[in-house]
């Protein structure tokens, strides 16, 4: 690998500084992304290896990032197991046959590799693109997450069949997780083999969840998937928006990483954490809106608040919002990477 910063850093050892990457860095806020999205349906991009692979790209040749990731999906794996799933401008995800019923459960399959495989050769054409230049991250959303969708049948602001489901129905939900779960430790070590140099869990709605719930509906799966992944010097991200609150718990399922959310101090968190768990972000994304001075002082803050730590990757606490202008995220970036410690 030229450029090594990501995995030192993912694994604890010191860096001169801190690498970047940033979520949802292939996406929405760039015009190229619009030239290739008005041409195809989100899931002809997700699907076409050569198209996903073009996407992809795009923030490795535009920003010069320190870490590609795989442009796909969290809800890859639910359609695989049979999720009649479609993406809406404006809408988002939709799921036309939702999951809510023993009966429902019963039909999902947990044998769908070969489903997926257009991932893996999507994987195959971004690595022989990359050509050893940077890592490509892999990742897949956690088991909470993805049945969040499949219950709901779309987005959902308040997520209230899936918590009746865990509080009236914990049982079924639970045979509901063990097959998710299942089928995303195969999911990410498909894109181990297919050769990711990284993976990320993305429990993007944890945060709906309190602590006991959580413990029960979210961590314990997460602890199963990590334990079964063939992670020999591939570094595990984990995230969740309520990290910030969870991180403690998060680092007993032992991931390499804990990708933190910006409502935290991060040098306490990082204090607050063992050792060997190296830290990811936590810069709120809305600076990116702000004047450049701004965006440089917030990004400066946070290397002084961090200098003198191994184990530091710079991120947002969450994606990067569509309207963000593209010069503010070039510029966060290349401010990222004139700093030295």
């Amino acid at each position: 690998m030229i450029n090594n910063l990501l995995l030192d850093a993912a694994f604890s050892k010191p860096t001169d500084r801190p690498p970047v990457w940033m979520m949802r860095q292939a996406g929405r806020f760039m015009p190229q992304y619009w030239e290739i999205k008005n041409k195809y349906s989100f899931l002809e991009m997700c699907k076409t290896p050569e198209i996903a692979a073009d996407v992809t790209m795009l923030p490795v040749e535009l920003l010069d990032i320190d870490a590609a990731i795989l442009f796909s999906d969290i809800l890859v794996t639910a359609e695989a197991m049979g999720g009649d799933l479609s993406f809406t401008q404006g809408v988002g995800p939709r799921f036309a046959n939702p999951v809510r019923t023993a009966a429902d459960i019963e039909k999902l399959e947990t044998e769908v590799s070969d489903k997926l495989q257009y991932v893996a050769d999507a994987i195959k054409v971004i690595q022989q693109r990359l050509n050893g230049k940077i890592p490509l991250i892999g990742f897949a959303g956690a088991p909470f997450t993805v049945m969040s969708y499949l219950v709901e049948g779309g987005s959902s602001k308040d997520f209230k069949l899936t918590k009746l489901m865990l509080h009236n129905e914990p049982e079924l939900a639970h045979r509901l997780l063990v097959k998710i779960a299942a089928v995303t430790a195969d999911y990410l070590n498909l894109q181990i083999a297919a050769g990711v140099n990284a993976v990320q869990i993305f429990d993007s709605w944890a945060q709906a969840l309190s602590w006991d719930d959580y413990t029960e509906f979210s961590h314990r799966y997460i602890v199963e998937i990590i334990s079964k992944l063939n992670r020999t010097k591939i570094p595990v991200i984990s995230f969740c928006k309520g990290s910030s609150v969870f991180a403690p718990l998060m680092a007993e399922a032992k991931p390499d990483v804990i990708s933190i959310d910006w409502n935290v101090d991060l040098l306490d968190m990082k204090k607050r954490l063992p050792n060997e768990i190296a830290v990811q972000g936590n810069l709120d994304p809305h600076i990116l809106y702000a004047d450049k001075k701004v965006i440089k002082d917030r990004i400066h803050k946070l290397f002084e608040r961090m200098r003198g730590e191994n184990g530091f990757i710079f991120n947002l606490g969450h994606g990067i919002m569509p309207d963000i202008p593209f010069d503010n995220v070039k510029f966060a970036i290349e401010v990222v990477k004139e700093f030295r410690y």
